[in-house]
């Protein structure tokens, strides 16, 4: 890549995640719960052309550092991506994400009957059915959530 194509800027902390599938930054920023009110460089590149995908998308976040929790959630849209820590401009550490067979306590059962929307203290569970497309399947009641169902929600 040429520096007139150079279309993001690198960071000197944070982390990246990249392989984002095109189109699914802005859901990765909202399961961070990132608002753009927080003081701190952000950078989002939205359909960037990508060799492996066709298009990406790209987050990049100055001086911040992702929980295994937020991986995880981060897998559930974007099952493709790679983090990297970013320390002094350079990468120190990159992480694959990896939807786990089992999905505990991140995603709700949007089914209204199940246990887990009832009084009761059951967390959710789900079994991961398929990455791509994405399906998951309530381990109390049976329901079958896809991508989108899981996107509202979180």
């Amino acid at each position: 890549m040429s520096e007139e194509e150079l279309r993001v800027s690198k960071i000197k902390y944070g982390t990246v995640i990249d392989h984002i599938s095109g189109g699914y930054a802005l859901d990765v920023v909202k399961i961070l719960g990132i608002t753009g009110k927080e003081k701190r460089i952000m950078t989002i590149a939205i359909n960037v052309p990508s060799k492996q995908l066709g298009t990406k998308d790209i987050v990049k976040i100055e001086g911040r550092a992702l929980n295994s929790e937020e991986v995880n959630k981060i897998a559930i849209v974007a099952p493709h991506a790679s983090i990297n820590i970013i320390k002094n401009y350079s990468v120190v550490e990159k992480l694959e994400v990896k939807l786990p067979q089992i999905i505990t306590d991140i995603v709700k059962c949007i089914n209204p009957v199940c246990i887990t929307n009832s009084d009761e203290p059951v967390g959710s569970k789900f079994s991961v059915e398929s990455v791509e497309p994405l399906i998951l399947k309530c381990h109390y009641c049976g329901y079958v959530l896809e991508k989108n169902d899981t996107l509202s929600q979180m």
